[in-house]
Parts: C-alpha cells; structure tokens; sequence
C-alpha cells in the first residue's frame, strides 16, 4: 500500500532578507514523503503568505486529500498528475503532490526526472537576489555572492538609486529589479532614466496588482524600462490579462500549483508573446529541482532561492559558472540531508 506523510519544516536563512515587504530570516514550507513497492519520493509545496496562505494550510489540505488523490499505487502516474492538478487547494498542497509524482516518475524509471522529460541538466545562468540595503551593505553582498549570471535587487527603499550604483560599481553583470508592488507611478517616471544609466534591464511588479491604469500609463513611456508581473499574474487566465500591460510575467511552481500546471503558464505566455522568468521563493533544494524541469520554456532563470539557506534539508544540485547543475541520480536528482539540520513545527 502506499504511504503519505507531510512535514511542516522552517528553512532558515543565512542572513536577514529585507523587501518592501518587510523582513524574513526564516521561511516555512511542506515536505511530503511518499512510499510505495520500495520507492520513496519526495516533493516540497510553498505557501504564498502575502496572499494569506500559511504551511499549516497546506499541510491540513495534503493531510485530508492526499492520499485519496494519488490512489492506492502509482502504476499509472499520470493519472495521479490529472487528479492533483485539478484538486481545488492551496497551491503549495498541489506543487508538494506533484513534486512528489515528478520524484516517483523518475525513480520508477530508474532515470533522472529531466532526462526523461527531455530537460537540460544544466540550466541558467541564473540570478542572485539582494535585499533592500544600504549601498555599502549591497556592494559587500555582490562581492560575497555565489557566481551567478545576473543580479536582482529589491528595491522601495530611500536609497535605491545609490544602492543601485554601488552595486554597479562592483559588478558588469546584468541588474534587474524587483519593487514588489512598492512603486507609484511618479516614482516610475521620476527614477526611469537613471536606472537606464544605470543598465537596469527590467523591472518585476512596480505598481499594486490593483492599479492597471499606473501600468498602461507607464508602458506609454517613450523610455520606459520592461514590465513583467510576479503577484499580478497567476494562472492562464491571468496571463491573458497580462498581454495588456506587461511585458513578461513571473512563474513559480508555489503560485501556479506545480509542474503541471505552471507549463500551461508559460506556454499560455509564449504564446501571447510575454518574456518567461522561471523563479521561486526561498526554497531547498528539492523545491528548485522540481521548477528545474520546466528550464526550456523559459527566457530567465531565477533559482537561487537554496542559496540562502543556512541549513539544506535537500542535497544533490550543483552551481558551476552561474549555472545550476541538476544531480544525476533517478528521480529529481535530490536527496535528504545525512544529518539534516531544519526546525521542525
């Protein structure tokens, strides 16, 4: 018979992460363990708090319908992927269940999950994210970063300008930005042509979800920096709506519901002709080598969420010359920890 667990796991960060948000040092996610015929897979599941989904509801919600959902076996997986895909639940419950069925698929197989989806093993180059700072707190964070492709720094802080220079200062590598919904559209106009000087390439989420008028406004521009949503867009449905006053969108397997689910995502968005930024939040790296799978379809990788952890609960990805390297062993190609440090609640 096949067996189900969840575990509700605190990841904590190796240092303080500030965005206009607010400030976080640890994050909390769901851990599943399924077990069946001697195989034991795994798949992690993000809540998305700003939107008032916390890990206890994502464990209550696998808790209750998880098991009924992948059935008494896995002798047909894809069906088990259909179910799970349209369960009405947290996001985070559906991208936990369909990690897991991605884990099994390919150590049924006895192949690395990317291979038999016909995925790059090697992916990237990816970014690395730096909090809102002070200049000299910036600048001393991009030396110390891992090597990485790009950089993208929150900004909705007093000194985004200057923290912007000094990190340019310090690094040619490509600058994007992220304001989480922290900008107005004065301050858009008012800071679009030094963060030009600057060689901003792109900015995430600018303005409120609420307020479309501030993005058609903005993309009229003549000078205008590219937009592309993370909040504002969830689902194909959303990406329609995006096509009207964005430039590209954001996709997470914690906002989309998983593997499954997120393709439509994206290939909703190429279609539309939307740049793809593949992301995440601060995830292990069992969370990152489930969004890995889906590296073909996009324009950007933004995976760096196992980099700030203090404490991998998952071992098995590699980061050579920016780029992630997925492991090669069957399933997602990641393993527990041998002594894993981790809270658990």
């Amino acid at each position: 018979m096949l067996s189900l667990s969840v575990e509700r796991v605190s990841l904590r960060l190796t240092e303080t992460v500030r965005s206009s948000r607010g400030e976080i040092d640890a994050v909390d996610t769901c851990m599943v363990t399924v077990t069946h015929a001697g195989i034991v897979a795994y798949g992690e599941g993000t809540p998305i708090e700003y939107d008032g989904v916390t890990a206890d509801d994502v464990a209550r919600a696998i808790e209750a319908d998880g098991s009924a959902l992948l059935g008494p076996d896995l002798t047909d997986p894809q069906a088990a992927l259909e179910r799970v895909d349209a369960w009405d639940a947290p996001a985070g419950a559906r991208m936990a269940l369909d990690g897991a069925l991605h884990d099994w698929i390919g150590k049924v197989g006895r192949r690395p999950t990317w291979q038999i989806l016909a995925a790059p093993r090697r992916i990237g180059p990816t970014v690395y994210t730096i909090g809102i700072a002070s200049p000299a707190e910036a600048a001393t964070a991009v030396r110390n970063a891992p090597q990485v492709g790009a950089f993208k720094v929150k900004v909705g802080g007093p000194d985004d300008i200057d923290v912007l220079d000094a990190i340019r200062q310090v690094t040619p590598l490509p600058i994007r930005i992220d304001a989480n919904e922290a900008w107005d559209l004065s301050t858009a106009r008012a800071l679009t042509p030094r963060l030009r000087a600057l060689g901003v390439h792109l900015v995430e989420q600018p303005f409120p979800r609420s307020r479309i008028d501030d993005y058609v406004r903005y993309r009229e521009l003549p000078d205008r920096l590219p937009i592309v949503l993370d909040e504002g867009c969830t689902d194909v449905a959303s990406v329609h709506a995006a096509r009207k006053h964005s430039d590209g969108i954001v996709v997470k397997l914690c906002k989309a519901g998983g593997v499954r689910a997120a393709r439509r995502v994206m290939a909703a968005a190429r279609q539309a002709g939307l740049t793809v930024l593949l992301s995440c939040m601060c995830e292990s790296e069992l969370a990152i080598s489930q969004a890995a799978l889906l590296a073909p379809l996009a324009d950007h990788i933004d995976l760096d969420g196992h980099l700030y952890l203090r404490d991998q609960p998952f071992r098995g990805l590699g980061l050579e010359g920016g780029w992630i390297v997925l492991g090669d062993g069957p399933g997602l190609g990641v393993a527990p920890a041998a002594s894993p440090k981790r809270s658990r609640q």
